[in-house]
């Protein structure tokens, strides 16, 4: 093969796990909204350079840009060369890719090529990245069985996923991926959500390597977690499947709510500024109590108060119109948050797979 090779994805895709280093050429914000997984980032323009790049195109003309453009991306290119890569043996196989035509990526995979290595440039870029990933989302869910853990807030979900995942089973921890718990107080205040293509992508990127003899287990989830959409082919799927429901007693959903929300516990303001979202439906009154609960240190009475009023009722209407299965789900008892109890539970899932 000659190199640089300009390869598609779908050629690509069969081999991507062989690469040694996969390596997206696009600006810091461009990686930062999404990106293949497993890439690094080498940008062969920063974010202002792209712009000083574009600027100059736009008022002077192209000849101008594209001077400059080539002193800029040569010398970053060099930077990374011999920052990153300098050690690299001869067999060292990089997959490169920039954003759509090739300008940025093939400028780097020409020079690496030229040192000798086996560089290959994905065709199209990330744009056709995206485009096959937005395709396999409408197929892909319809290959897997799914086992739907349900149960109201605080039952566990969560954390019975973790273990069963410890256990080797298949689990879509749409939350997790989402870095978000799901519910009006379920943002992560040390971690930001992804953008919705980068959470579609890591979807995708479970998925793609799941068998599909065993069932993957996932959560029994709404269509939107936080500021993000579950692809619509795999939440259809996901709410047609078998189901489990978790039961555990309140007063140990309180105790997890706790552990889990411990950073409301310390910063009542944070935890009313959430409170006020509830306000719609619970009146401006009954929220008021709430966050007077909340400053006063009231957590633990707050938590169940709030078990009782809004989320066990909001949860019985929504698993009962959304989960057509949930009538006949298989229950699950669990004594308390124990670490005991979830590794029981998770083992008895696992065996029955």
């Amino acid at each position: 093969m000659k190199y640089p090779a300009l390869l598609s994805f779908e050629e690509v895709f069969p081999q991507i796990r062989q690469f040694d280093t996969i390596i997206d050429a696009r600006t810091p914000s461009e990686f930062a909204e999404d990106r293949i997984p497993g890439a690094i980032n080498c940008p062969v323009l920063s974010d202002d350079e792209r712009v000083q790049v574009g600027t100059l195109y736009k008022q002077v003309n192209a000849f101008e840009a594209k001077k400059l453009g080539a002193v800029l991306v040569a010398r970053n290119i060099a930077q990374h060369i011999e920052t990153l890569f300098i050690g690299k043996p001869r067999e060292w196989t990089p997959l490169i890719y920039c954003w759509r035509g090739g300008n940025r990526s093939g400028a780097m995979a020409h020079i690496m090529a030229k040192i000798g290595w086996p560089v290959v440039q994905l065709e199209g870029g990330y744009k056709e990245f995206r485009r096959y990933v937005i395709g396999s989302l409408e197929q892909l869910p319809q290959q897997f069985s799914y086992k739907v853990i349900c149960g109201p807030t605080g039952s566990g979900k969560s954390r019975l996923l973790q273990v069963l995942q410890q256990q080797g089973a298949q689990v879509l921890d749409l939350e997790q991926i989402a870095a978000h718990r799901g519910s009006v107080l379920g943002n992560l205040p040390q971690e930001a959500q992804p953008s919705q293509k980068a959470f579609e992508s890591r979807i995708w990127d479970k998925l793609q390597y799941f068998d599909v003899r065993y069932p993957v287990f996932v959560e029994s989830e709404s269509k939107k977690i936080g500021n993000l959409r579950v692809p619509e082919a795999l939440m259809e799927q996901i709410r047609k499947s078998f189901c489990i429901a978790l039961a555990l007693p309140r007063a140990e959903r309180v105790k997890l709510l706790l552990e889990d929300y411990s950073h409301f516990v310390g910063d009542p303001a944070l935890l009313n500024t959430q409170l006020a979202c509830l306000a719609y439906l619970h009146g401006r009154e009954k929220v008021g109590e709430w966050q007077q609960m909340a400053s006063a240190g009231q957590i633990e009475p707050l938590v169940d108060e709030l078990l009782l009023k809004h989320y066990d009722p909001a949860y019985a209407q929504s698993i009962k119109r959304n989960f057509g299965q949930f009538s006949t789900a298989q229950i699950l008892d669990l004594a308390d948050i124990s670490a005991e109890a979830f590794l029981q539970a998770a083992k008895q899932l696992h065996q029955d797979r």
